[in-house]
C-alpha cells in the first residue's frame, strides 16, 4: 500500500505530502501560509513582487504564528524592462483605464528588481525552503543556501529542464503540468514561447524515471484522488496553488474567488496578456479585448508593471472583467471556502480512505 509519509516529508520536517503554492501577488498571506504548516502541510509565501521590507515582515510574521516549516517562492529570472513598444500598448490599455476612472500613467516606469535583496532575507532570517520559479538559483545561492542547510525547490515543466534543476543542486523538483494556474515555472521560453505544454500526467512519471530527486506533482490537483494518482505516478507530494486560492485565508478579492467557483474546466486560457508571460487564468474582457487588438504584449516584466494600476483599480471596484483572475484546470470541484487548515485534512482523509480501499 502507497504511504503518504513519503521521504519528502521527513526532507521538509512536515506531515503530510501537501504543499501550498508560492502564488505571487497578495494570495498568499500570512495567515495562509502559517494555517497551511500548522495543519501538517508545507505553508509558501509567494514572495517574488514583495519589496524587501515587506519580505522580511512577513516571514517575521509567519514565524510567531507557527513553529512548522514553511517555504518563501522567489523568481529566479533577473528583471530586464524592455518598454520600446509602449505607445501600441498604452493606447489598448488606455480605454480599459478610460472605462475603470483612472488617468494614463505618467511617472517613468520600471520594474523592481528585489530578486537579490530577497534572496539574502530569506538567509539571514533562516527560512527553512527557498523555491524558484522561471529558473534556478546561481551556483553562488545556492551553496549559499546549502551552508545554511536551507532546502531548495525549482519548479520545472519538462524533462530538460529537470535535469538542469537536479545538476544545479536542488533538494527537489516541482514537475508541473500545464493544467496549473497562473504563470508556470518554464525556463526555456526561447524553446516555449506559450510554456511547455505537457500535462501532469504525462510529466510526472517521466520526470520521477529522469531524476534521482525528489518529484513534487502540480497542476489541477485540488483534492485526495489527485494527491494519490500523483503519489502512485512516483511523486513523492503534491503543491496545490487554487484550491487554497479558494480558501478563506487567501488574499484573493471576493469576486476573484467567486469567478473561480462559477468557473469550470473550460473556463480558462493561457495569455500572455496581463504579464507578457505565459500564464493560465479565467477568460475576461480584458484578455479577449487585449488579444482581439493583435498587439503583441510588452515582454515580462514591463507588462505586468504597465497593467498594475488597471488590475489594482479593477480591485478596488470589484470588477474582475478586469483582474487578472488566474486559476488552474480543475475549478468546477471548488464550490465554497474553506479553512486552509481544512483543506489539508480533507485532502489528506480523502487520500487515506482510497489507499486504504474505503
Amino acid at each position: 500500500m502507497v504511504s503518504l509519509k513519503t521521504p519528502i516529508c521527513e526532507l521538509f520536517g512536515i506531515e503530510y505530502p501537501i504543499i501550498q503554492a508560492g502564488m505571487a501577488g497578495g494570495a498568499t498571506t500570512v495567515e495562509l501560509v502559517s494555517s497551511v504548516s500548522g495543519a501538517g502541510g508545507l505553508g509558501t509565501l509567494g514572495a517574488a513582487y514583495m519589496a524587501p521590507y515587506e519580505l522580511r515582515t512577513a516571514i517575521n510574521e509567519i514565524n510567531s504564528r507557527t513553529s512548522k516549516p514553511f517555504g518563501v517562492n522567489l523568481f529566479a529570472a533577473e528583471a530586464v524592462d524592455d518598454f520600446s513598444r509602449l505607445e501600441d500598448v498604452q493606447e489598448i490599455l488606455n480605454s480599459f483605464r478610460m472605462e475603470l476612472g483612472i488617468s494614463d500613467p505618467s511617472a517613468p516606469l520600471s520594474s523592481p528588481d528585489w530578486n537579490k535583496e530577497q534572496f539574502e532575507i530569506c538567509l539571514e532570517l533562516g527560512v527553512p525552503i527557498i523555491s524558484t520559479a522561471f529558473g534556478l538559483l546561481s551556483a553562488g545561492q545556492m551553496a549559499r543556501a546549502k551552508s545554511k542547510n536551507i532546502k531548495v525547490v525549482a519548479m520545472v515543466t519538462t524533462v530538460a529542464e529537470a535535469e538542469a534543476a537536479e545538476s544545479a543542486g536542488v533538494d527537489a523538483i516541482v514537475a508541473q503540468g500545464s493544467e496549473a494556474g497562473g504563470h508556470r515555472g518554464t525556463f526555456t521560453l526561447d524553446k516555449h514561447p506559450f510554456g511547455a505544454q505537457i500535462g501532469t500526467m504525462s510529466l510526472v512519471p517521466q520526470v520521477v524515471d529522469a531524476v534521482r530527486v525528489p518529484v513534487i506533482a502540480a497542476g489541477g490537483i485540488v483534492d485526495g484522488r489527485g494527491l494519490a494518482a500523483s503519489l502512485v505516478l512516483g511523486a513523492q507530494a503534491v503543491q496545490i496553488g487554487t484550491r487554497f486560492l479558494s480558501s478563506k485565508e487567501s488574499g484573493a478579492h471576493k469576486v476573484y474567488k467567486q469567478a473561480l467557483f462559477d468557473s469550470t474546466e473550460e473556463s480558462t486560457v493561457i495569455t500572455k496578456s496581463f504579464s507578457g508571460r505565459p500564464a493560465r487564468g479565467i477568460k475576461n474582457r480584458f484578455i479577449e479585448e487585449f488579444e482581439l487588438a493583435k498587439v503583441e504584449p510588452l515582454p515580462f516584466p514591463s507588462q505586468n508593471t504597465l497593467t498594475k494600476d488597471i488590475r489594482a483599480a479593477a480591485g478596488k471596484a470589484a470588477n474582475p472583467e478586469f483582474m487578472s483572475l488566474w486559476a488552474g484546470q480543475t475549478t468546477r470541484m471548488l464550490t465554497h471556502e474553506m479553512p486552509a487548515a481544512d483543506i489539508v485534512r480533507t485532502i489528506k482523509q480523502e487520500a487515506d480512505r482510497l489507499f486504504k480501499g474505503g
